[in-house]
């Protein structure tokens, strides 16, 4: 069976033969495991079984000083945060679309690799993702704390925000369907550690029809529609069954009740993540870590999970604990690494 297959099961809640597995790393933590391995790529060391396709936020331009604007316009500081960093200034500094051109959805740099990618990872399932795919988008455009405003002070505009993006993403979505990808990945974080950023009155007003819009694309076209949104936001789960989700991402233990929803949605609803990146992978001993990959791997053989750890794994976190669910879950699936150390 290829690990393509493998998800596909697991997406549907039927029993793969093992728990598939998909790794996420940032800048911090890839140089340590690159190190550990003697390798710069770590695509075989790995054995992902998503392979990631377009360009999530569209970083193309790199302005010097350690900050990169996106295809939106918006610049972001990376003098910290080395994976995504933090937004500068303000394209939109007024409530109005008026005199700002949205960039082009189908700028062939999202999708130049695609073929070469597909060519060389043919077993795995192909995602083309979509990263700050609304809010997320809205707010650094806008400034988050005015568009918090804006819900309440110039509600037409946010809608008409709202539909122009979507708008960009459906183009992008609809060139991406030409390729033979299973899913469409919308990264988008509408929670905090407790409850919503916005409260379920504004997200169901003006997010929900927007993604019922934008998911009902996917759906019609055959693929697996899949959500990354942080924090405690499980209240949203029947709703988003119900206009198309299949797959949500990250599944955090700190915010979510981990063993009671797995089981609760397996068939309805799939979970991507569970290793806890808040407090055990960074603080927790190599047992804490295997135990804790166990645990999941234990929940999620009856399908309807696919294991990583809850967000990219963080530089803090030390290699020893890194190396220790990578094991876990190969060995689980008889998969060995060349590159193991």
């Amino acid at each position: 069976m290829t690990k393509r297959e493998a998800v596909k099961l697991a997406l549907e809640g039927q029993r793969p033969p093992y728990v598939p597995w998909n790794i996420g790393l940032t800048v911090e933590a890839r140089e340590k495991l690159q190190e550990h391995y003697a390798c710069s790529d770590l695509e075989e060391t790995l054995d992902n079984h998503f392979l990631g396709l377009g360009n999530a936020i569209g970083f193309f331009t790199d302005l010097g000083d350690d900050r990169v604007q996106d295809v939106f316009g918006v610049i972001w500081d990376r003098s910290i945060d080395k994976d995504i960093g933090d937004v500068q200034g303000c394209v939109l500094p007024k409530p109005a679309l008026k005199g700002y051109d949205f960039p082009d959805p189908l700028d062939p740099r999202f999708f130049a690799d695609i073929p070469a990618r597909l060519d060389r990872f043919a077993d795995r399932f192909r995602v083309f993702q979509i990263g700050f795919s609304l809010y997320e988008r809205a707010w650094t455009m806008r400034g988050w704390g005015n568009l918090m405003t804006d819900f309440y002070d110039h509600a037409a505009f946010v809608r008409e925000l709202f539909s122009a993006i979507a708008d960009y993403n459906i183009a992008q979505v609809t060139e991406a369907l030409r390729y033979d990808v299973d899913a469409i990945y919308f990264g988008d974080d509408w929670g905090m550690q407790h409850g919503l950023q916005m409260g379920p009155a504004i997200w169901h007003e003006f997010i929900y029809p927007v993604l019922k819009r934008m998911y009902g694309v996917v759906r019609e076209a055959g693929k697996h529609v899949m959500i990354h949104s942080c924090g405690d936001v499980d209240e949203l789960f029947d709703d988003l069954i119900e206009i198309g989700l299949d797959c949500f991402n990250p599944f955090q233990p700190e915010v979510m009740d981990v063993d009671a929803l797995l089981p609760r949605y397996r068939g309805r609803l799939a979970f991507y993540g569970g290793l806890s990146t808040q407090r055990t992978l960074p603080y927790g001993s190599v047992e804490d870590v295997r135990d804790a990959t166990r645990h999941l791997l234990d929940l999620g053989r009856e399908g309807g999970y696919i294991f990583a750890p809850a967000h990219d794994v963080e530089g803090d976190v030390p290699v020893a604990n890194m190396l220790a669910f990578i094991d876990v879950v190969q060995q689980q699936a008889g998969f060995q690494s060349s590159h193991k150390a």
